[in-house]
């Protein structure tokens, strides 16, 4: 099995909900167990202002799908939960799933960019992503995630949701 590393976030529809929700549709995905969720955190929109703040995670799975079936598997997971692609970039969204790492691969195909685009500069991504994964994890061609997770403040999150019983962790 692979470790993979997924970033969730939303920020429509009662945010909590989708997140609980995303993360019992990856706990039942197919030759994947889920590992660990990080709290949730509300931040601030990457994007546009003018829509409501986010609330991030991000899940640690292992799994033995193959990295297009796992992000086949997470967009599916999207549709079910409302979301619609092709809107504004950024834009607001009732569930955003993101591969973010899938073991130490580097993959850059059309629609699949591992490690995900942007990771080492996003604190909602980093310091969630720190909460879940080994201390030593290095991320492909950014370095080792305890370095980038110290360039962030983690007072800049808010954590609003830590005892979820779904953010238990399972080490494995």
């Amino acid at each position: 099995m692979i470790d993979a590393y997924v970033g969730l976030g939303s920020n429509l529809g009662d945010p909590l909900a989708q997140l609980r929700r995303a993360v019992r549709a990856l706990a039942a995905l197919p030759g994947t167990r889920l590992c660990a969720v990080s709290p949730r955190y509300r931040n601030r929109p990457l994007g546009p202002a003018d829509q409501p703040d986010y609330v991030n995670a991000v899940a640690r799975l292992a799994t033995d799908l193959a990295p297009r079936d796992l992000l086949a598997a997470l967009q599916g997971i999207e549709r079910d939960q409302g979301r619609v692609r092709g809107g504004r970039r950024w834009g607001p969204r009732t569930l955003d799933l993101d591969l973010l790492l899938y073991g130490d691969e580097v993959i850059d195909e059309p629609g699949l960019r591992v490690p995900h685009p942007g990771l080492a500069e996003r604190d909602f991504v980093v310091l969630p992503l720190a909460r879940v994964a080994p201390p030593d994890l290095t991320v492909p061609g950014q370095g080792r995630l305890a370095a980038l997770a110290a360039r962030f403040d983690p007072a800049a999150l808010i954590v609003v949701d830590h005892d979820d019983p779904a953010a238990t962790l399972h080490r494995h």
